[in-house]
Order: structure tokens, then sequence, then C-alpha cells
């Protein structure tokens, strides 16, 4: 099994507010989008990006993982921020609306003329109908990509569709990228719930994701960093049964029996992957701790 990086909770982080970005070094997000773009004002691009690539150069924020979400592909900041990223080497940049397999090749392209060290990588945020209908292409374009971002506010805009609890409206669009990603091996990161009043309703989305299949989801304020590590981490109970099912298997297996059952279910090969998946999940999360 590959290495495993706990997602759970991935934070926006303005990138023009130099208390936040401090503030950041001691939240026990997963990941850090330090953002250049929605959150920035168009006079203070400039000053946003050399403060965010000294800090996702500085490695002051422990085990976190630091990305850089830069500007559009469409902008005038796009290049620029694609250069500084590359020279300070975060875990990642953050690309907003990549529609395309060509526009994650000319990242790409732009990355290592840049001179990004193999360990950035691309995250590609999928935020529009032709995205959600292109997917699968964009997942599978680039072995530096590893991650992909639900834009869904970006989504529901260019749907028409209402904010509603259950998100009904944006199901297809999210199934199609979940299937993207599993088909491709890829990282998928649910979208960011807007109202940071409603803890309920933050919760109820975050179980619907991890019910989904998402790896995690993107934040917008501290406040929901807790709650989501919690939904988006393995139970006790799915460990002790984890640990249940791959020990009754590997004893069956030593006996040369090939009918295994756990509390009266059959369990085949696909129940012991799904185990293993769990713990390495589970002790990956212990690490961080």
């Amino acid at each position: 099994m590959s290495e495993v990086k706990p997602r759970r909770s991935v934070l926006y982080m303005p990138g023009a507010n130099e208390r936040a970005l401090e503030k950041a070094k001691t939240l026990p997000a997963d990941a850090l989008i330090l953002d250049l773009e929605d959150a920035v004002a168009p006079d203070a691009k400039e000053a946003a990006r050399e403060r965010v690539c000294a800090a996702a150069a500085s490695g002051a924020y422990g085990d976190r993982e630091v990305t850089i979400r830069v500007n559009g592909l469409d902008t005038e900041w796009h290049d620029a921020d694609l250069r500084a990223a590359a020279q300070a080497g975060p875990a990642a940049v953050v690309v907003p609306k990549v529609d395309s397999a060509t526009d994650v090749h000319n990242i790409e392209r732009a990355l290592e003329l840049g001179g990004a060290p193999e360990k950035t990588k691309i995250w590609a945020m999928v935020e529009t109908p032709v995205a959600m209908l292109h997917a699968e292409e964009i997942a599978a374009a680039s072995e530096r990509l590893t991650v992909l971002v639900m834009g869904t506010n970006d989504l529901a805009k260019e749907l028409h569709a209402e904010f509603v609890p259950g998100r009904a409206p944006l199901l297809g669009g999210l199934s199609l990228c979940l299937l993207a990603a599993r088909a491709t091996g890829k990282v998928i990161l649910d979208g960011v719930y807007n109202d940071v009043q409603d803890l309920a309703g933050f919760e109820a989305e975050c179980r619907q994701g991890r019910e989904f299949g998402f790896d995690g989801k993107t934040l917008i304020h501290p406040g929901q960093i807790e709650p989501c590590n919690r939904a988006f981490a393995p139970s006790e109970g799915e460990v002790a049964q984890a640990r249940k099912i791959i020990g009754a298997f590997e004893e069956a297996k030593a006996a040369g029996r090939g009918v295994v059952t756990v509390d009266g279910r059959m369990i085949e090969n696909l129940h012991v992957d799904n185990a293993r998946r769990i713990l390495a999940l589970a002790d990956a999360i212990a690490g961080r701790r």
C-alpha cells in the first residue's frame, strides 16, 4: 500500500493576512491552502505572493501539508504565481478552474521550467460543468497531479443551482469526480461549507462526504477543523472491526481454509483490503499527534 497522508481537514488561509498565516502554525488541520486567489484583493496580490511563498518555504508549519493556491490560468497573476510557487517548493500548488488535460500539462510545464522540486505536486480544482464532464481526463493527465479539489460554490453558480441540505443539485458532478479520482488513484477533497455558524449542517455535510468516499473536506474557518477531523477519521469501532477482519483472514489463510466469516458475514479479499486501508489511515493519523 502506498504512503497514506491524512487530508481530513484542509483549511484555506488568506495569503494577505500575516496574522492568519501565523495562527495556522497552531491549528490542527491536516493541510493548509495559503490562498492568493479569492482571499486577496487585486492591489495586494504581489505582497501576498511574497508573504505566502516565504511562509511555504519556512518549514514552520510542522507536519501540516502546506500548499499554495495560485490565481487562475486566465488571470494576469497566474504565471508569476506559478514561478514564485515553484521556487518556494510547497507540498502542492492548488490551481483553480482546471478544465482539461491541456490545462494540467501547461501547469506541469510551468512548474518544471520554474524549477519546482519533485515534492511539489498539483492539486487541481474542478469547479465547472466542463471539468465535471472531463474529470477523468484531468485526473489522468499527470503523475504530478495527486489531488482533485471540488469547487462546489463555483459549480453551483455555473449550474444556476440552489444551496439545499443534501446538495441534490450537485450530486451528479460530485459523483463524476469521485469516479474519476478512484479510477486514476488520486485523492479527492470535498468542497467548502459556507455557513460557519451552522455546525449541525456542517457536520451533516461532512458525514455525507465521508459516506460518498471523499478523503477529506476543504474548510473556510478554524472552527470547522475538529468536527471535520472526527468525521473523516476511522472510529474506534471501525478500527477494532478492521483488526478483527484481518486477524480472522490471516488465521483462516494459515489453516488452509478458503472460507472466512466474521460475525456471521462472509469475508472476501475486498473486505480485507478495505480493513487494511482503514488501519493505514488510523495509523497515519495517530502518527500526527
